[in-house]
């Protein structure tokens, strides 16, 4: 995994991670693909929230994908 790309990436999401926490829930960097694809893990109330694919979509993947060039895609995993 590229370290600097990783680093960006988890800078990114300190700047979303207050929005998560406001509503009782986390991300955690899985790992970065070399294709660009974030893998995340969505925490705590996000973990089971019924909206939680609204909220990496339109909340951590456009973040991720405006702050970090090369990013393309953010993907749940458990």
């Amino acid at each position: 995994m590229n370290e600097v790309l990783h680093e960006k990436v988890e800078k990114a999401l300190q700047t979303i991670r207050p929005y998560l926490k406001a509503d009782g829930g986390d991300v955690e960097l899985v790992q970065v693909t070399n294709e660009g694809i974030v893998e995340v893990k969505l925490t705590g109330a996000c973990s089971d929230c019924p909206m939680s694919q609204m909220t990496l979509r339109a909340g951590v993947e456009r973040a991720l994908i405006r702050e970090v060039p090369g990013i393309r895609r953010v993907e749940a995993v458990n």
